[in-house]
């Protein structure tokens, strides 16, 4: 457990005290948690640290403040534009010394983040010219396999109406067919009657005297 001090802040605490704090505004962190490492150090509380801080020792380092914000806003801009120059597989060289000092320019963050933000936006105006090419083309696509399939259906229906004229014709076929076939059993079963009256019907002939007399 940290011991709690009573004795007066000396010089070296308040030099702890600032160049810890100042790490951790430049650093994006916060300041509680400068306090808290702060307070480890020298053994000290938190809430002491913070009351030190805001009472005496941050009014000498104002500047130094100013500074170490410019600071954290410049690494934030340089992770911001990196984090969008690294969707495009080809921005892992954007980093290259040789590339941003093209201009003869001081290797800083801030002119890494500039070439990082241009190099994105050029991939990203080709990316896009590229995308848009693209829909261009799937759009087309459609259109030709909206009208395929327009034919299709056009064609399916001639055929669903000429498979039904055809079945029509069939059934009327069908009928008349057993129609000829019951005429033609008609016809057959009538014929083999006559035959039988035929059979039985006495048959006559004439003699040399003109008379008829029955054949047997």
């Amino acid at each position: 457990m940290t011991a709690i001090r009573q004795d007066a802040w000396s010089e070296e605490d308040d030099l702890i005290l600032a160049e810890v704090t100042l790490r951790h505004i430049r650093e994006g962190s916060t300041q509680l948690s400068a306090f808290e490492e702060v307070g480890e150090k020298i053994g000290r509380t938190p809430a002491a640290c913070g009351f030190r801080w805001n009472s005496y020792v941050r009014k000498n380092y104002e500047q130094a403040i100013q500074i170490s914000k410019t600071q954290r806003q410049k690494r934030n801009q340089f992770k911001k534009h990196t984090a969008y120059a690294s969707v495009s597989s080809s921005n892992t060289a954007i980093l290259d010394h040789g590339e941003a000092r093209r201009s003869n320019e001081p290797f800083t963050e801030e002119s890494i983040s500039m070439d990082a933000v241009i190099r994105f936006l050029r991939q990203w105006k080709g990316s896009y010219h590229e995308m848009s090419r693209h829909i261009r083309h799937l759009e087309k696509e459609l259109y030709e396999k909206q009208d395929e399939l327009d034919r299709l259906r056009r064609d399916n229906d001639v055929l669903n109406k000429q498979v039904n004229e055809v079945e029509t014709d069939y059934r009327v076929v069908n009928d008349d067919y057993k129609a000829l076939i019951q005429i033609m059993d008609r016809a057959r079963k009538l014929a083999f009657l006559v035959e039988e009256e035929d059979e039985h019907k006495a048959r006559f002939k004439m003699d040399a005297n003109g008379n008829l007399e029955r054949i047997d």
